[in-house]
C-alpha cells in the first residue's frame, strides 16, 4: 500500500471526494480514492482476537483470553507481545486497523460486555491497554481503542444518557483512554453508542473536541460505533471523522447538501478529510495490501506457544486450602460440570470469532493424566441449549462414505414448498461445524432476490437413551425436521427476543425420544430475513441469523447431581469445570444477577460435601459469579474465556506444570447486593444515573468497610514471597517547588520465599494526605501502578521499580477549577501483593510541599 503526501491529496480532493472518505462502503471498509492513490482500508473486529471480515462462516483465527482475563496478568510487556501478535493476525486477515482494545469501566459484575474490558481499575486498564496498542502498532498495523466514553452496561444502549459527575467522568472512565493516549497514542477512537450527560458521545464536542483533540493533543481518527452514528451536522462539527458501518445513514449526500449550506464548515469538512488520510498514511506501514486475502498464516506453534503463556499469567488462583493444588497426574481422577467437554474460549458478540482450533478442559487434563478420568456433565448451565453442529456428522461431497463432523448448509433461491428439495438447484454447499449464523456478510452471485432459503443437514447419533431437547433461534424463519418429521416450528407464530443483538426470535424448542447409538436425520429449512413475522430491530442483518442447538435432557436432575457426587465419592481428585458462556456473557444484554445458572449452585455444593471438600472448582466467567459453596471447597481456579489454549491452560495449572501468578482485575463481591452500581445498573426514562461516583469496585468496597469474597489483585501461587527494602522517592525537576516534573519512584525488594519457582505482581496504591481541610471526600487509595517480576527461583530475590510522575499519583479532579488538582501534604505509598491492607504489605510516603494543578497529559 503507496504511501501519501495528506496535504498534497487533500488540496487536489473535491468537496464530494472528501465526504467519500467519512463512510465506509460496507461492513469492514473505507472509501478509496484511486485517482488520488487513496486505497481502502480494511477494519476488524479484535478485542481478543482478529476475525476479518466476515461473522459468518469466517476464516479462523488466533483467539486471545478475553479481556479481563489480560488484565489479570499484571504483566505489561506480556501484553506488549500478545499486541504484537495481534498486529500479525491483523496482517493475515489483510486487515489495516484492529477495532480494540476495549477499555471500559466495570462498574458492575452485570455487564453483559464486562469481560471484554481490561478490569474496574482506570490504572490496570489503560497502562494495559497502551501496552497492546504499542504491540499491535509495532507492527505497521493500527489500533481504535474504544468505546469512548461511559459505554459500560448493554441496557438500552443505543437509547441512554450516562449522567456522571465530571469528577468521576475524568477519576474513573476517561482516565484509562487518557493513559493510552499519553504512553501510547493510538490511532483512533471509538466512540460509544450512549451520550454523556446529554449529549451522545459521537456528537459530543466536549468530549472529541475540548477533551480528546484540545486538552490531550492527540490528532488521530474518531470513527463511530458501528450504527453510533446519530446525526449529520451535530456529529460532523463535533469531531466525528468516520462514520461505520457503510453505506452511511448520516454522511454521503446529506453530508454534502449541509457542507454546501455552511450547516458544516468547509474547514471542518477538510479536518475530518485529513484526519482519514492521516490513518491511511499511517496504516501504509503495516505492508497490506488493499482487498488482501484473509489467511491462516499464524496458525503456527509459536502462536499456540504464546497464546498459551498468556492464558497461564492469566490464570488466577483465588482459594488452595491444605495445599490441594497442585494435582498428581497419577492419581484417580473424576471431571464433573457442563464447561469441561465444551471449549468455552471466548464471550458472545462482537468479540467471538471462529478460533483455529480449541482445546477443551477435559482434553487437557486428560491429556496430563495416567489412567483416563471419570466424567458425568453432574448439571447444564446452558441459557439457550448449546450449539448442534459439533454434535452431528454430515456426508462430504466426494462420492465416499465419509463424514465430518457439523452439518451441511445448502443455499437456494427455491422454496421447498414450491419443489421437492432434489429438483431445487442449488448455488451454495457450505460445511458448517458452528451452528450460530450471523448472515449479515453473507452473498453470493447467484442470489436472484433478498428472499432466498436454505436447508442445513447432518446426523446425530444419540449419546444415550432418553430425551434430546432441539431447538431454533431466527432471523427470517425455519424449522426443524427429525426423520422428515416437524419437531420445531419458528416460522407460523414468532416471539421477540435478544439473540444476535436483539435482532431474532426467543428460542423454541422441542424434543424427540432417542436410543444409545441410534442415528437420526436432522434437518432445518430456512429463509432469510425478509420472512421475518417480528416487527422488531431485524433490519441490519441482511441475509438473517440461525442458531440451532441441541442437548441430551437431564430428565431427573436430583439424580444426575447423586450420580456426580458418587463419582466423586470413589475419586482421589475431582475438577469441577463451571461457570458461564457467550450466551450468558454477550454484548447487547447484561446479565439479571450473580448467581449461576441451573443447578451448578447444588451440584458443587453436594459433590464437595461427598468428597469432604476435597474437590477443585475451575470457574469460567469474564466477571464474578456467585459462590454459596466457597467455604465448602478446597481449590477454587478462575480461568476466565482462555482463547484457543484454554484446556492446556488450565491443566497447566492444575497440575503444577504451570505456577498461577494472574491477579484478580475485578473486586469479587460476595453478593450482587454488595456492588456499588447496585441501584442504578439500568437505563431508566433513558438515563442511568453513576450514583457512585468515584467509588467502583475496591475503591467502595474500601471505603464503605465492604466486606468482599476476594479483593482486587488477589491471587495465590504455589509458592510465597516476601516484600522488603521500600524506598519511595521523588525525582525530577528543576527545583524543590517544580512538582508538575517530578517523578515519584517506589523500589521494593520479592523475595520468593517458599520452594517453588514462580511470579509474584507489586502493586502500588497511593492514599491521599490526612491532613483537616481536603476540598473533597477521596477513596482510601487507589492503585497507580504495578510490576511482574521475572520467574525467581526459591530464595531467589528480585528489586522492582515503579515510576508514577507525581501529577497523576496525587491528582483529582477540581470541579471547581476544571483542573486536576494535587493538593500540599504528606501522601501514603501503600505496597502490597492485592489491594486488600494486611500481612505483608510495605508502607511509604511522599510530600507535597504546595498545592497545585495542571491540565493535559
Amino acid at each position: 500500500m503507496a504511501d501519501i503526501d495528506v496535504e498534497q491529496v487533500l488540496n487536489k480532493l473535491t468537496v464530494s471526494d472528501k465526504v467519500d472518505l467519512l463512510s465506509g462502503i460496507d461492513n469492514w471498509h473505507t472509501k478509496p480514492l484511486p485517482a488520488h492513490g487513496v486505497p481502502s482500508l480494511r477494519l476488524s473486529d479484535g478485542p481478543n482476537g482478529v476475525r476479518g471480515t466476515r461473522f459468518f462462516n469466517g476464516v479462523k483465527a488466533a483467539c486471545f483470553p478475553c479481556g479481563t482475563a489480560l488484565g489479570a496478568t499484571f504483566n505489561l510487556p506480556l501484553l506488549n507481545e500478545a499486541g504484537r501478535k495481534m498486529g500479525d493476525e491483523a496482517k493475515a486477515k489483510g486487515a489495516h486497523v484492529i477495532l480494540g482494545p476495549t477499555i471500559n469501566m466495570q462498574r458492575s459484575p452485570l455487564g453483559g460486555r464486562g469481560f471484554e474490558s481490561l478490569g474496574e481499575d482506570p490504572v490496570l486498564a489503560g497502562l494495559g491497554a497502551a501496552a497492546l496498542v504499542n504491540g499491535i502498532q509495532d507492527t505497521g498495523v493500527q489500533a481504535t481503542i474504544k468505546h469512548f466514553v461511559c459505554n459500560d452496561q448493554e441496557h438500552n444502549r443505543n437509547a441512554m444518557q450516562s449522567i456522571v459527575t465530571q469528577r468521576a467522568l475524568r477519576e474513573i472512565y476517561a482516565l484509562p483512554f487518557q493513559i493510552a493516549v499519553r504512553d501510547a497514542a493510538p490511532a483512533a477512537f471509538m466512540t460509544a453508542y450512549n451520550g454523556v450527560n446529554g449529549t451522545y458521545c459521537s456528537e459530543n464536542s466536549d468530549l472529541l473536541d475540548k477533551i480528546l483533540r484540545k486538552e490531550w493533543g492527540w490528532d488521530g481518527l474518531v470513527m463511530s460505533d458501528w450504527f453510533g452514528t446519530y446525526s449529520t451536522t451535530d456529529a460532523t462539527n463535533a469531531g466525528l471523522d468516520l462514520e461505520m458501518p457503510g453505506p452511511p445513514k448520516f454522511r454521503g449526500e446529506l453530508l454534502r447538501f449541509n457542507v454546501a449550506t455552511d450547516k458544516v464548515p468547509r474547514h471542518v469538512l477538510d479536518d475530518r478529510a485529513r484526519n482519514m488520510l492521516n490513518l491511511v498514511k499511517k496504516c501504509a506501514a503495516s505492508g497490506v495490501p488493499e482487498n488482501a486475502p484473509e489467511t491462516t498464516d499464524e496458525n503456527t506453534p509459536e502462536t499456540a506457544a504464546l497464546l498459551r503463556k498468556i492464558g497461564v499469567e492469566s490464570l488466577v488462583l483465588l482459594k488452595n486450602k491444605g495445599g490441594i493444588l497442585p494435582l498428581r497426574k497419577d492419581k484417580k481422577t473424576v471431571i464433573i460440570g457442563p464447561n469441561a467437554k465444551t471449549a468455552t474460549y471466548h464471550g458472545g458478540g462482537s468479540a467471538s470469532l471462529a478460533a483455529y482450533y480449541a482445546v477443551t478442559p477435559f482434553d487437557g487434563i486428560s491429556a496430563k493424566l495416567t489412567t483416563p478420568p471419570a466424567y458425568t456433565v453432574g448439571s447444564h448451565s446452558h441459557k439457550m441449549l448449546p450449539l448442534l453442529g459439533d454434535q452431528l456428522t454430515t456426508a462430504t461431497d466426494d462420492d465416499t462414505d465419509t463424514e465430518i463432523p457439523g452439518m451441511t448448509m445448502r443455499v437456494y433461491n427455491d422454496s421447498p414448498d414450491v419443489m421437492t428439495l432434489a429438483a431445487r438447484e442449488c448455488i451454495d454447499a457450505i460445511p458448517l461445524t458452528k451452528t450460530e449464523l450471523l448472515l449479515i456478510d453473507y452473498n453470493n452471485p447467484k442470489l436472484t432476490s433478498p428472499l432466498w432459503y436454505a436447508t442445513l443437514t447432518g446426523t446425530l447419533t444419540a449419546p444415550a437413551t432418553g430425551t434430546y431437547q432441539l431447538s431454533l433461534v431466527v432471523c427470517g424463519t425455519a424449522r426443524l425436521y427429525v426423520d422428515d418429521e416437524l419437531v420445531v416450528d419458528n416460522a407460523t407464530v414468532q416471539r421477540q427476543g435478544d439473540a444476535f443483538f436483539g435482532s431474532s426470535t426467543l428460542e423454541e424448542i422441542g424434543s424427540i425420544p432417542v436410543v444409545a447409538g441410534q442415528r437420526y436425520a436432522i434437518r432445518v429449512e430456512f429463509a432469510s430475513a425478509v420472512t421475518s413475522k417480528l416487527v422488531g430491530n431485524n433490519v441490519l442483518f441482511g441475509g438473517g441469523t440461525l442458531r440451532v442447538g441441541g442437548v441430551l435432557q437431564i430428565d431427573d436432575p436430583a439424580a444426575e447431581i447423586a450420580h456426580a457426587a458418587a463419582l466423586a465419592r470413589d475419586a482421589d481428585q475431582v475438577v469441577i469445570c463451571a461457570g458461564l458462556n457467550a450466551d450468558w456473557e454477550t454484548e447487547g444484554y447484561d446479565r439479571s444477577g450473580m448467581d449461576l445458572p441451573g443447578h451448578m449452585d447444588a451440584l458443587i455444593a453436594a459433590v464437595a460435601e461427598a468428597s469432604k471438600g476435597e474437590v477443585v472448582v475451575v470457574m469460567q466467567s469474564g466477571t464474578p459469579v456467585h459462590m454459596p459453596w466457597v467455604d465448602g471447597v478446597a481449590g477454587i481456579v478462575q480461568a476466565w474465556y482462555g482463547g484457543n489454549e484454554t484446556g492446556n491452560v488450565i491443566a497447566d495449572v492444575l497440575f503444577g506444570d504451570a505456577n498461577p501468578s494472574g491477579k484478580l482485575s475485578l473486586s469479587w463481591p460476595r453478593r450482587v447486593e454488595d456492588n456499588p452500581a447496585f441501584l442504578n445498573y439500568r437505563a431508566e426514562a433513558a438515563r442511568t444515573l453513576y450514583g457512585e461516583d468515584v467509588y467502583v469496585g475496591y475503591r467502595y468496597y474500601e471505603f464503605c468497610r465492604r466486606e468482599v469474597l476476594w479483593p482486587f489483585g488477589h491471587g495465590l501461587s504455589y509458592t510465597t514471597f516476601g516484600l522488603g527494602g521500600l524506598v519511595v522517592k521523588t525525582e525530577g525537576g528543576e527545583g524543590d517547588d517544580d512538582e508538575l516534573k517530578k517523578e515519584l519512584v517506589v523500589e521494593v525488594t520479592v523475595t520468593n520465599t517458599g520452594d517453588v519457582k514462580g511470579k509474584e505482581v507489586v502493586q502500588v496504591y497511593v492514599s491521599p494526605p490526612k491532613a483537616v481541610g481536603g476540598k473533597v471526600n477521596r477513596p482510601l487509595k487507589e492503585l497507580k501502578g504495578f510490576a511482574k517480576t521475572r520467574e525467581l527461583a526459591p530464595g531467589e530475590s528480585e528489586t522492582v521499580s515503579v515510576r508514577v510522575e507525581v501529577k497523576y499519583a496525587g491528582g483529582y479532579w477540581d470541579e471547581v477549577r476544571d483542573e486536576w488538582c494535587v493538593e500540599e501534604g504528606r501522601y501514603g505509598v501503600v505496597v502490597g501483593t492485592s489491594s486488600k491492607e494486611g500481612d505483608g504489605v510495605v508502607r511509604g510516603e511522599f510530600e507535597v510541599k504546595e498545592t497545585f494543578w495542571w491540565k493535559g497529559l
